[in-house]
């Protein structure tokens, strides 16, 4: 059926039975509304309004049975678009999140088997206009995967029965790696050992996804299997490089994907089609059996509707690997416990933002700003020039050699086989000299001290994911120069080993998602993700196809500075603060205790000075002056070892009712010392006349 100007049609690419019509000709909808409901594998999948607008026409009714594209040949709900958006796109709802799932298959609803054989089929209707995969698993190659969990209790595997799709630049073990260069293609005997930790934890492989040419791009469109459009927009590119594994998320056929991110393509990807892209710190995650764009750089990346969801799968996957040289051990301050809800923090915003021109950036920026800052965040403006200096090192210094030692022999042999666009920028790649390469690494160097000192006063630092989107039609005219303003947010991240992920937030006018970046040191993964579930939480946008995000983990986010509560010698200008202070440690602020405790004066130690020694009492309970101090956790082991008896480490109850680690006093210590609470704090009494 025909649209008028100013008509949107909303399809279903689902098979099914229509259960339920929730609109009538002439209602008022916005984004994210139930237009329809359709009943599919046991389960009531709901079909989403994509923008805001008046529903003109509704040519189905209930109890029809629907079969995958049904809608487009003559049978579409159509509505007009209040913002006069004149593009036609498919908006379907799904659910293939890992607890939905779980539920399903716990209750008997779903098996692995049925779920693989309709992601299947809604992937191979979606490859001919998004081609999104470079090759789907046929049913033979499946089938060891699927006889392995039939074997297997639903409950016995983490990620049992969840589908998940690779880019194709990542060894899948009897499946051709590409990385889309036919003429490169070879066929691994062993999976990258990320893919091998998968399988082995339940999860199935559907396919391997399209990319940019040897990972190099931003956009999705520098590939010779067909360029990769957004998921919502037919204008605008699917963004890249790992274009089709954003694509099989967003589209409803991986419950995650694997990409790659050297220079922003786990995050813009994200950015572009709703979804959450963890750029883990480097070594993090094996990058053994990943085709190399650069190896010293190179990270593999999670794509997800939800934070909570990228959380879990980094903390089942986050291992040191003998395979990869360049992996690194997660310290115990990013497993899955520190993912949770920051409660105080301070975060970075750029002092000078690059918008390109954008008009609607600008003020989504202000309302991420607004959100952190209404969560309890304090906003600190930054010098963002030596990041942006970092970031063009990437292409404009000699780390463009790097990824000419991949392609280099192919681009002498075979030039042709490259695609001219990338043959462009790796062009000077090859007149790159030590002497250069040197000079670089030590102005990276320089730059990564200011950096690192910026990031040692925060929690964390928020970007925009990008300046602005760009179109498939500036693509087509300029390569290089649009791509690059993809980047300009993203390029230095690696170079200087920051940990990052993008989080959606808001949608922009022409129905476009619009997101943020949250970037911090490294190892601080699990609390950037506890950020970008807060962002999910309060921006009150659903996740990919359509779906409420889940409430919020229980516990405070932490990452790699630990609080400690001190009321005694330890406190600013006392003789033991330079225990404090020569590990690293900042004061965040002087409170109180909650009215629950006492302080006593211990006798003088061999040093002949006092301490003193505060406790938890069941009555006569006072609010204490104390301070907290926030230190490196890996100088927390130090000072423990130099903390004398009776006194010792426990958590102590603020007067904000939250609960921090902090210096107390065992009981027999308690016995020995002068009580001396009604003071109210330790300087209070140190301030007393002797004899008093």
């Amino acid at each position: 059926m025909p649209l008028n100007d100013g008509e949107l049609a909303v399809d279903s690419e689902i098979a099914g039975s229509l259960w339920q019509v929730k609109v009538a000709t002439g209602d008022t909808v916005v984004a994210g509304d139930v237009l329809l409901v359709i009943e599919s594998m046991k389960m009531e999948i709901s079909v989403c309004a994509p923008c805001a607008g008046t529903v003109t026409a509704v040519h189905v009714a209930t109890w029809v049975a629907g079969t995958r594209g049904a809608a487009r040949r003559g049978h579409p709900a159509s509505m007009k678009n209040i913002d006069n958006i004149t593009q036609r796109t498919i908006m379907s709802s799904f659910d293939l999140r890992l607890s939905t799932l779980r539920r399903a298959y716990r209750e008997g609803a779903l098996t692995p088997r049925k779920l693989v054989t309709e992601l299947r089929a809604k992937a191979a209707a979606l490859n001919p206009e998004f081609n999104l995969f470079n090759g789907l698993l046929t049913e033979e190659e499946l089938a060891p995967f699927l006889t392995r969990l039939e074997e297997h209790d639903a409950a016995s595997l983490p990620l049992y029965g969840i589908p998940f799709a690779i880019k194709d630049n990542i060894d899948l073990a009897g499946i051709e790696t590409t990385a889309a260069c036919p003429a490169f293609a070879y066929t691994p005997n062993e999976s990258a050992t990320l893919v091998a930790q998968l399988i082995a934890l339940g999860a199935i492989p559907l396919g391997k996804t399209n990319l940019d040419q040897f990972a190099t791009g931003l956009n999705g469109t520098r590939l010779p299997y067909g360029k990769c459009r957004s998921s919502v927009h037919p204008d605008y590119p699917s963004g890249g490089s790992s274009a089709g594994s954003s694509l099989a998320v967003a589209l409803g056929v991986a419950t995650f994907a694997l990409g790659t991110d050297t220079a922003g393509s786990g995050r813009v990807p994200a950015a572009l089609n709703n979804l959450v892209g963890l750029k883990p710190s480097k070594g993090l995650l094996s990058t053994a059996g990943v085709v190399p764009a650069c190896r010293t750089l190179d990270c593999i990346t999670f794509f997800t509707a939800t934070a909570a969801e990228a959380s879990e799968l980094l903390a089942l996957t986050a291992h040191a690997d003998p395979r990869d040289a360049y992996s690194r051990t997660n310290p115990q301050w990013n497993d899955a416990r520190a993912f949770g809800t920051p409660s105080v923090f301070r975060f970075g915003v750029p002092a000078q933002l690059e918008f390109a021109g954008c008009t609607e950036s600008p003020a989504l920026f202000a309302q991420a700003r607004a959100m952190l800052e209404a969560a309890g965040g304090e906003a600190v403006e930054i010098d963002f020039g030596p990041f942006v200096e970092a970031a063009q090192l990437l292409y404009q210094g000699p780390w463009v050699a790097e990824r000419y030692s991949v392609t280099g022999e192919l681009i002498t042999t075979q030039p042709d086989a490259v695609l001219p666009v990338i043959r462009d920028v790796l062009a000077k790649a090859p007149g790159a000299t030590a002497v250069e390469l040197f000079r670089a690494q030590y102005r990276l160097q320089d730059l990564k001290a200011v950096c690192d000192a910026v990031l040692d006063t925060l929690d964390f630092v928020l970007t925009p994911t990008y300046p602005r989107p760009v179109t498939l039609a500036e693509l087509e005219r300029d390569p290089i120069g649009p791509n690059s303003l993809l980047g300009y947010y993203t390029n230095f991240m690696n170079l200087l080993d920051y940990a990052a992920v993008a989080v959606p937030t808001r949608f922009m006018n022409n129905g476009l998602p619009w997101g943020v970046t949250v970037f911090g040191r490294a190892f601080t993964d699990q609390y950037l993700l506890g950020v970008a579930d807060l962002f999910q939480r309060t921006s009150g946008i659903k996740c990919v196809g359509a779906n409420a995000v889940d409430a919020g983990p229980p516990g405070v986010a932490s990452h790699d500075r630990m609080s400690v509560v001190v009321c005694g010698a330890h406190m600013q200008g006392l003789p033991l603060n330079r225990d404090l202070v020569s590990r690293g440690a900042k004061l965040v602020r002087a409170t109180r205790t909650a009215s629950t405790y006492r302080l006593c004066a211990l006798p003088a130690s061999a040093d002949g000075k006092r301490r003193p020694g505060m406790w938890r009492a069941e009555e006569n309970g006072v609010g204490i002056a104390v301070e907290v101090w926030e230190m490196p956790s890996a100088e927390f082991g130090s000072l423990i070892a130099r903390v004398p008896s009776p006194l010792a480490l426990g958590k102590v109850e603020l007067a904000d009712g939250s609960w921090q680690t902090g210096f107390l006093c065992e009981p027999y210590g308690v016995a020995l010392g002068e009580d001396i609470s009604k003071f109210g704090g330790w300087r209070a009494w140190l301030a007393q006349p002797i004899g008093v």
